[in-house]
């Protein structure tokens, strides 16, 4: 028995440990900008995906959403976004020797303006990601995937821009 009674002690030491990590990135101060507008960002891209819009206005919104306990509102006091949807283009890559292009870059681009109005903080820029797929493959079939990777990658460039203190 006495053999057992540190490793009966250690367990009961290990149990009564927990360690815990928390890995969100934001830097607000919720008394003081408790709110936020995110207004509805509009396809002005020349070449013109319709799922696209709809799409990635819903994904900014889950973000702010599931990452923050920020509510969002029509018309905010404290902090906003904006932006437009200025691009969805293709662009052929790797070209052969018969002069065709083996594979395709799609790349979504989009202008954000942030503000909060308690910290007189005013961010713009101009936000891309691009996806490559193989040129054979018809945009049809791989667009779906591409967009929602492209969406995800640029809501959080944005995230990180407006909320993140790096």
């Amino acid at each position: 028995m006495k053999k057992f009674l540190p490793l009966i002690i250690l367990m009961f030491i290990m149990s009564a440990c927990r360690i815990s990590y928390s890995f969100r990135s934001t830097s607000i101060n919720y008394d003081l900008t408790p709110t936020i507008t995110i207004r509805h960002f509009i396809n002005q891209a020349p070449l013109v995906y319709a799922p696209l819009e709809p799409q990635f206005n819903e994904a900014m919104q889950d973000a702010f959403t599931r990452r923050t306990r920020l509510q969002i509102v029509p018309n905010s006091e404290h902090m906003e976004i904006e932006g437009e949807i200025i691009g969805w283009q293709l662009t052929p890559l790797a070209v052969q020797e018969d002069a065709l292009a083996s594979q395709t870059r799609l790349t979504m681009s989009v202008r954000m303006r942030f503000r909060n109005h308690i910290t007189d903080e005013e961010i713009q820029e101009t936000i891309s990601a691009n996806q490559v797929f193989d040129a054979d493959r018809m945009l049809d079939d791989v667009v779906g995937e591409l967009s929602e990777l492209l969406i995800t990658e640029i809501v959080d460039q944005i995230f990180n821009a407006t909320m993140a203190n790096w």
